[in-house]
């Protein structure tokens, strides 16, 4: 086993700008979480929720902020933000790499047409393919078996991981990460019923990713029947989301797993949309619109937090769960006003 470098947590405390409490000549070797970390690891609090893991963890250090409970024994590095400082050492401790394979410029084995064009320190790793009139700007990183579909821009400094499958003629702006398995610009889900038969349209439009996007593995964005299906600067997708063809995701949007946005769907800048949730076609989610887990929505929704099936007002929606918790104690009371009503008469 190689043995890890050690470093003082003087050191890395001022890598974080937080306050050390304790010993500044402790060393550390590296990064864990509170329940397994031992005396040579730094872990850290961000959620009160773990008070009592921080209490029994044997990390050497731990990151909190200056309201966290503290015990006289352990060391401790204050900071105002735990998790963006443990970040910090994240990336002290396992730096980026260059590349995200350990193959450098172009593979052998990757299938190159003639009329793409690729910019310098492109990286493309074995197998991939890049189809005609494609083109690729500096720095981009191609993973292995991915496909690039004929006519497709990509810009500088994005990750298209390994398996990834672009279509043609798609738009994919500088720093887009793309994870694996993640299809762009598959064929919108679009037929007309002829003589008994689900007939095909034909999906003559693109996708459009723009600048600072990522496209979480396995998800799949469809490209429009006529027109774009765009994902808005900056806006994070997570793994197995669904999104349909003409949807337009305005900037900064966060979508967790699972969900599903319907065509010609859109949302305003920094809509938060959680796990499992169904959006139907053709609505639009103002700017500030959050829509908590396994939600359903079926109209259009005004910034504010919204929950449940339709989705409505998450306050209303709240109380509405506490009241159907009570509703066999009203059932029982009413059942005994009836009876006693009955009676009377």
């Amino acid at each position: 086993m190689i043995e890890k470098k050690a470093f003082k947590l003087a050191d890395l405390a001022s890598l974080t700008d937080g306050i050390l409490v304790g010993d500044p000549q402790h060393e550390i070797t590296g990064i864990a979480d509170l329940q397994t970390a031992t005396i040579r690891e730094v872990s850290f609090l961000s959620n009160s929720r773990y008070l009592q893991s921080m209490k029994q963890s044997q990390a050497g250090a731990i990151i909190i902020d200056e309201k966290a409970p503290r015990l006289p024994e352990k060391n401790y590095i204050i900071t105002q933000n735990p998790s963006k400082a443990f970040q910090a050492l994240i990336d002290f401790f396992y730096p980026p790499r260059s590349s995200p394979s350990g193959f450098a410029g172009i593979h052998s084995t990757a299938v190159i047409h003639p009329t793409a064009h690729l910019a310098e320190s492109v990286q493309i790793s074995p197998y991939a393919v890049i189809d005609e009139m494609v083109e690729i700007g500096r720095n981009t990183f191609i993973g292995a078996g991915s496909y690039i579909g004929p006519n497709t821009i990509i810009g500088s400094d994005c990750q298209i991981h390994p398996r990834v499958t672009i279509r043609e003629n798609s738009l994919i702006g500088d720093r887009v990460i793309i994870q694996p398995g993640a299809v762009i610009g598959s064929c919108g889900f679009g037929y007309i019923t002829e003589k008994g038969m689900h007939k095909k349209l034909n999906q003559a439009g693109y996708v459009h990713l723009e600048d600072d996007v990522e496209i979480g593995a396995n998800t799949t964005v469809d490209r429009a029947r006529f027109q774009c299906t765009k994902i808005g600067k900056g806006s994070k997708i997570d793994n197995l989301v669904q999104i349909g063809h003409a949807v337009q995701i305005g900037e900064n949007n966060i979508i967790v797993a699972q969900t599903g946005i319907a065509g010609s769907s859109t949302t305003g800048k920094y809509v938060v949309i959680a796990g499992q949730v169904a959006i139907a076609g053709h609505l639009h989610l103002d700017d500030h619109v959050s829509i908590a887990g396994k939600s359903g929505v079926t109209k259009s929704l005004s910034a504010g937090k919204y929950g449940g099936i339709p989705a409505i007002p998450l306050e209303q929606y709240n109380r509405n769960q506490v009241l159907l918790k009570r509703i066999d104690r009203f059932i029982h009371s009413l059942t005994s006003l009836e009876k006693q009503m009955h009676h009377l008469s």
